[in-house]
C-alpha cells in the first residue's frame, strides 16, 4: 500500500486538510449523462439528489451541466449556465456549508458560478485546453483547480486514442507541463486526475490504474473518477445501474495507491470503502 501523503488546499478563504481520502458526490445536471440515474433536472430531482448526497457523507459535490460521455453532443454556454443557475440554486438552499466544485471548461461559466454561487473548485476536463482564458481566470478567481488528461475532445476522444509511447508516461508528462504552468500563472492549488475513460482505450485506464501511484511525482493532490464506466460494465459486460460492485474494487484499489479525492455516484458505498482502507494503513502504520 502507498503511503498516504496529505495536502491542504484553500477554499473559500479556509484551508480544507486532505489528510484522509475524500469523497466528492456527483450531480449532473444534463439529460444525457451515460448513467441514467445519475440525471437530475427537475426541482424536486435535484433536491432530493443533495439530501441524499449530504445524508450519505459528501465532502464535497461536483455540479455538472454539459455531458463529457464519449460523443455527446455539444451544448451552448447559455444552455450550461442556465442548468447550473437552476441546480446551485437548490443545492445552496439545501447544502449552503457544502464544499461544491463545477464540472466545466469554460471560463465564462467557472466566473458565474464562483462569483454568483460561492462554488469553491473548479473542474475542467480539458485542463485549460478548452478554453484558454480558463488559467487566468482560475488565477483571479483564487480557487482550486482540477486539470484532467483528455486526448481529444468529448466528441472525438474515443474515435481511436493512442499513445506514441507509454501512456502513464505521456499523462504524467502532460500533467507535469501544465502543473508548472499553472503554477508560474499564479494558481497555488492545482488537483490533478488522469482522466479515465477520456482518450483512452481499455488497456490505457488498466495501465494507468496499476501504476496510478507514479502521478505521485507530480506533487498534488490526486482525484480519481471511475464511477460506472465502461473501464468496468464493459470489461463486465453489464450495464452502468449494474456496476457499483465494479467501480467499488477500483476504488479499493486508487485509495490503496494513494488517491486524495474519489468523485463519485455512490457516496455511502464509497465512505465505507474508505473507512476500510483507512483502517488497512493504519494497521500497516502500526506493525511497521
Amino acid at each position: 500500500m502507498v503511503p498516504f501523503k496529505p495536502y491542504t488546499i484553500n477554499v473559500n478563504g479556509r484551508l480544507m486538510m486532505l489528510d484522509a481520502p475524500k469523497v466528492m458526490g456527483i450531480l449532473n445536471l444534463t439529460p444525457d449523462s451515460f448513467y441514467p440515474d445519475s440525471r437530475k433536472q427537475t426541482g424536486e430531482e435535484i433536491r432530493e439528489r443533495v439530501a441524499q448526497l449530504v445524508a450519505e457523507g459528501a465532502d464535497m459535490i461536483d455540479v455538472g451541466a454539459y455531458s463529457s460521455r464519449p460523443g455527446a453532443d455539444d451544448v451552448l454556454a447559455e444552455e450550461e449556465m442556465a442548468r447550473l443557475r437552476h441546480g446551485l440554486e437548490i443545492l445552496r438552499m439545501e447544502a449552503p456549508d457544502m464544499v461544491v466544485s463545477v464540472d466545466t471548461f469554460r471560463a465564462d461559466v467557472a466566473t458565474m458560478c464562483v462569483e454568483e454561487y460561492g462554488v469553491s473548485i473548479v473542474n475542467d476536463i480539458s485542463g485549460g485546453d478548452m478554453d484558454g482564458r480558463m488559467a487566468d481566470v482560475v488565477a483571479r478567481l483564487r480557487v482550486p483547480y482540477i486539470i484532467m488528461h483528455m486526448q481529444g475532445t468529448p466528441q472525438t476522444m474515443q474515435q481511436a486514442p493512442l499513445y506514441n509511447d507509454d501512456v502513464c508516461r505521456e499523462v504524467l508528462r502532460s500533467l507535469a507541463r501544465r502543473v508548472d504552468e499553472l503554477h508560474d500563472r499564479g494558481i497555488a492549488d492545482v488537483i490533478v486526475d488522469p482522466g479515465f475513460g477520456f482518450g483512452k482505450t481499455m488497456g490505457h485506464n488498466y495501465q494507468l490504474m496499476e501504476r496510478l501511484e507514479e502521478l505521485h511525482m507530480l506533487e498534488a493532490p490526486l482525484l480519481v473518477g471511475v464511477s460506472r464506466k465502461s473501464m468496468v460494465y464493459r470489461l463486465l459486460d453489464i450495464a452502468p445501474d449494474e456496476a457499483l460492485n465494479g467501480t467499488t474494487c477500483l476504488h479499493t484499489v486508487a485509495l490503496m495507491k494513494g488517491a486524495h479525492i474519489l468523485r463519485v455516484h455512490d457516496v455511502e458505498a464509497c465512505r465505507q470503502c474508505v473507512t476500510m482502507v483507512n483502517k488497512l494503513r493504519e494497521s500497516s502504520i502500526k506493525i511497521s
